[in-house]
């Protein structure tokens, strides 16, 4: 196990022991190994649990196998049939002329296996699997005209006492899975089959110190065992009770972990004094007000009041706003900024991408009008400065605004990680709103509050619905506002799926159709899952498909073309010519999925939409039906028409719902995924826990928490202490747009 540094963040020796790499216990090869399956740590190896358990000659439950999982089934043949081919040669090799299918079953549910081989050895399989008999198959679940199989799976047959039949060092490693009380079947890949992560589970549990990082309070309170016994009893039960018990305990880590951080974040915010920044009546915030040529929405209205409420107190304000996909939190968090003006303070909305900071700057700067355009002849009195920073803001633009900042000259600053550099000076920083905040790390966010005179309200925006499991788990430490009603005028969005392989036609009308929203006037988008160029995955990606549509059905329309790796001025020209309506359709990546507001635009169509998850589509068909005029999104999808994928897609086109859609994505995805991990290929603290089927667990866990707080103001408690900096230093890796 890694050794004690004078920079070792853990202060208990179990944190530290979960936190080694899980290839200073098994060597770099096997860690390598241990990657696909998101195990880097010895905690992640420990957390890896079995997904099902075999006892004695208990069969496996074949309803519970999922496609593309690598699994071990104990199953009975139920028949088996051959089928001769044709023989010859292919590629200077002979071509396998037989087909043995095995229909395995459990009792009820049917498996199918084939194995592909000369007549010789077809026969020897057949004779070995015969009807009747019982065996363990290894290997992966794929699917064969919307069934489920396994092709050339490893096997063991067992007698009717449970030995082997047969003899090999594999049969007997496969054997091991029958013999003496549970065994647990792991998630495996092709190359790390369930036995060898068992032996590997092994050695992790032996080098596990008995060391609890929990007070013997909180676990009686929670009622679970010690951590070491949990750990054992999933990876080496005797008991299905036992095995009940070690989750228990592993769930309750995951939400208490990530409560406990939280609480201290809650605690540590209250200490802390902020500058009240009352409404202030007849300033920036009433003339702008004034001006709204429409009524705000009933949600506006009150969200904003709470805003308000929350900026005019002592403590800062900790508040998460979500809102529907044009619901107008942009405005709401606008109105929240004037209001900090007017009370003499600064505010600053951090955006993501260079992209989406633009796009804010452009919004903000058309909505104030002359309100936004500072200290200048002929503006009115409550006027102010609105600036706006990126990484490729020419020198020039950068200094002057950087001048504008720091004398209070500029009252909104708008920008991209370029505000943390240490050349940023505010005079007083009153407002920090930060858009799609899981981009962000703790590490991160705490540079611009650390930078005020005092602690500064954070105002958090997303357009990800969050369901309140989600919401419990990951902004814990923030009140939370919802703004579900759209403004009136918006248009209606149709949504159909193209099935691009059974229906070919339908691709050719949608490219059609795009041309014909060009001849009206309008404008739309193509997006793809990645940028393509050669570089990128199967299937075509945004440069491709741009290529072929410029030169085959969009050949009399402006194509445009975006992406992240395009050079920040060429992004900022293309998306400037779009929003201009100089250019007609722009085939993109995600990079248009937040905050892009063109009100032309009128058609979206999403190559491969199949690879994109159901928030993303419903982000991204966010970007039409903008104006008043109704949109169209079709979804088009090569994918073979398994059950998940299309299910997915029908979701999407059924309703516009973004609530909706958020618990149904949260039922099909990992919540690593969900909340942000997969971004940056990180690690998520959730590696068991279902906040869906789990939330009065996280729920009770919250309140241990607060109390565990209340006892140690100090964090003295060192497992207290260990899981704070767990759960902030994975909140705090810099997250990876992907466009």
């Amino acid at each position: 196990m890694q050794s004690v540094s004078p920079h070792d963040p853990w202060r208990t020796e179990a944190f530290r022991a979960l936190d080694a790499d899980v290839g200073t216990l098994l060597g770099s090869k096997a860690a390598e190994s241990f990657a696909a399956l998101r195990v880097r740590t010895v905690g992640d190896l420990l957390r890896h649990v079995p997904r099902h358990y075999l006892a004695g000659t208990e069969l496996t439950d074949l309803a519970t196998l999922e496609e593309g999982e690598h699994v071990a089934v104990m199953a009975r043949v139920a028949k088996t049939e051959v089928f001769e081919g044709r023989g010859g040669f292919t590629g200077g090799r002979r071509a396998p002329n037989s087909r043995l299918e095995v229909t395995l079953t459990d009792g009820h549910g049917r498996l199918s296996a084939t194995f592909f081989g000369r007549a010789s050895i077809v026969g020897w399989w057949q004779r070995q699997l015969s009807a009747g008999v019982r065996g363990i198959f290894v290997g992966k679940v794929g699917s064969f005209r919307d069934q489920p199989q396994m092709t050339h799976p490893a096997f063991v047959m067992l007698d009717a006492a449970g030995g082997v039949v047969g003899n090999s060092e594999e049969k007997e490693r496969i054997a091991e899975l029958s013999r003496s009380g549970l065994v647990g079947l792991y998630p495996a890949t092709a190359k790390l089959k369930t036995w060898t992560i068992a032996e590997c589970e092994r050695l992790a549990l032996d080098a596990l110190p008995a060391e609890d990082p929990w007070p013997a309070w909180v676990r009686e309170r929670a009622g679970v065992i010690g951590l070491a016994d949990a750990f054992r009893a999933v990876h080496r039960p005797e008991s299905r009770e036992e095995i009940d018990r070690g989750r228990q305990r592993l769930w309750f880590d995951e939400a208490f972990t990530t409560q406990v951080a939280m609480a201290y974040r809650r605690a540590d915010n209250a200490r802390h004094a902020a500058g009240p920044r009352p409404r202030i009546a007849g300033g920036l915030l009433d003339a702008f007000d004034a001006r709204l040529p429409f009524t705000l929405t009933e949600g506006q209205r009150v969200v904003s009041e709470e805003i308000f409420a929350d900026l005019a107190r002592q403590a800062p304000m900790q508040r998460l706003l979500q809102g529907e996909v044009g619901s107008g939190k942009t405005l709401v968090a606008l109105r929240a900024m004037l209001a900090v003006v007017d009370a003499g303070g600064q505010a600053v909305l951090l955006a993501p991408t260079e992209v989406l900071a633009q796009q804010h700057a452009d919004t903000i700067t058309r909505l104030l009008g002359d309100l936004g355009g500072g200290r200048v002849l002929g503006a009115p009195d409550v006027a102010t400065d609105v600036v706006c920073i990126t990484g490729s803001t020419p020198a020039p633009r950068k200094r002057a605004g950087l001048l504008k900042i720091a004398s209070g000259e500029a009252g909104i600053v708008i920008g991209t990680h370029a505000l943390l550099a240490d050349t940023v000076s505010f005079v007083d920083l009153g407002l920090v709103v930060i858009d799609e905040q899981h981009r962000f790390g703790v590490e991160q966010r705490a540079i611009l509050t650390d930078r005020a005179q005092a602690r500064p309200h954070v105002l958090v925006l997303t357009a990800t619905p969050i369901p309140r499991s989600v919401a419990m788990t990951v902004f814990g430490d923030l009140s939370v506002s919802t703004l579900a009603q759209l403004p009136a005028g918006r248009a209606d969005v149709t949504t159909t799926v193209v099935d691009a392989i059974r229906r070919p036609a339908w691709v050719e009308r949608a490219w059609e159709r795009v041309a014909e929203e060009v001849a009206a006037g309008r404008q739309a988008f193509v997006v793809a899952p990645h940028i393509g160029g050669g570089k990128d995955a199967e299937g075509l990606g945004v440069v491709e498909l741009a290529e072929r549509l410029a030169q085959g059905p969009l050949a009399q329309v402006r194509v445009g073309v975006l992406h992240g790796r395009l050079p920040a001025e060429e992004k900022a020209s293309v998306m400037g010519a779009f929003a201009a309506g100089d250019v007609d359709v722009l085939v993109a990546t995600t990079i248009i999925e937040v905050g892009v507001d063109v009100p032309n635009a009128t058609m979206m169509v999403i190559w491969d939409a199949d690879r994109f998850g159901i928030s993303q589509l419903h982000q991204l068909r966010g970007r039409i039906g903008r104006g008043d005029l109704p949109g169209v999104c079709l979804l088009v999808s090569s994918a073979e028409p398994d059950a998940t994928s299309w299910e997915r897609l029908a979701a999407v086109a059924a309703t516009r719902d973004g609530f909706a859609l958020a618990e149904l994505d949260l039922l099909q995805r990992r919540e690593g995924d969900v909340l942000g991990a997969s971004q940056s290929g990180g690690r998520s603290t959730l590696r068991l826990l279902r906040v869906l089927d789990h939330a009065d667990l996280i729920d009770a866990a919250r309140v241990l928490a607060e109390e565990a707080v209340a006892r140690d103001p100090e964090q003295s408690t060192p497992g207290f202490a260990d899981a704070v900096t767990q759960t902030n230093r994975l909140a705090g890796q810099e997250w990876i747009d992907r466009s």
